[in-house]
């Protein structure tokens, strides 16, 4: 159920005996409460409203938005082509929802680069690795775009990873050597084919 997984999120107890109108009335009583104004829901496209499971998050989500007065953003992969638009609950969602498409950053005038930068700038002010030099992500921009093709997902993973290997191994840095280490995701590699063909030879090139 939808609400429960509200009420975990704020740390809301829930006895046992609820039932799910009144889990869903305590949550939307204390986001009223604690003066939320904005609400973040992603991975909607595993959101299938033919099921019944799927059928009572619609409505959940329906009927949450109508009570909470707060911003809804809801965020998915190809929502469009999942059907989740289609029928008498999807028009419900249709009609309550502005479709704003995404893409990756791009990275070809200045204003884009500067978005990147920013994005990338953010990253690296969230570790907390000791002997990591900052700015040191910010000047490997250009080459963090190109590893992830301009996906956060994919900048976030290979920033991630870096900083976990930097902290098993012990060096508590992150270098461009360091990221060229981390395996991406698929879909970061396939937008970058000949550069990844490139770094696997040289890889196998130094462990031959």
């Amino acid at each position: 159920m939808l609400a429960i997984e509200f009420a975990r999120f704020i740390g809301l107890p829930l006895p046992s005996r609820y039932s799910q109108v009144e889990v869903t009335n305590k949550v939307c009583d204390l986001l009223c409460t604690l003066g939320c104004r904005l609400v973040l829901i992603d991975e909607l496209h595993n959101l299938d409203i033919g099921t019944r499971v799927g059928a009572e998050a619609s409505d959940q989500i329906k009927y949450l938005s109508e009570r909470i007065p707060a911003t809804f953003v809801l965020a998915g992969v190809d929502v469009e082509g999942t059907g989740l638009f289609a029928g008498r609950r999807g028009g419900q969602i249709a009609s309550r929802y502005s479709l704003i498409p995404t893409s990756p950053f791009r990275h070809k005038t200045e204003e884009q680069r500067s978005s990147w930068r920013s994005l990338v700038a953010t990253l690296e002010e969230s570790l907390r690795l000791h002997a990591h030099r900052p700015g040191t992500l910010l000047k490997l921009s250009s080459y963090l775009h190109d590893r992830t093709g301009g996906m956060i997902g994919s900048l976030s993973h290979l920033v991630r990873e870096a900083a976990l290997d930097a902290i098993l191994d012990g060096s508590e840095r992150i270098t461009r050597a360091s990221l060229e280490r981390v395996d991406l995701d698929e879909s970061a590699e396939q937008q970058n084919l000949p550069r990844a063909r490139r770094r696997r030879t040289r890889i196998e090139k130094r462990t031959a």
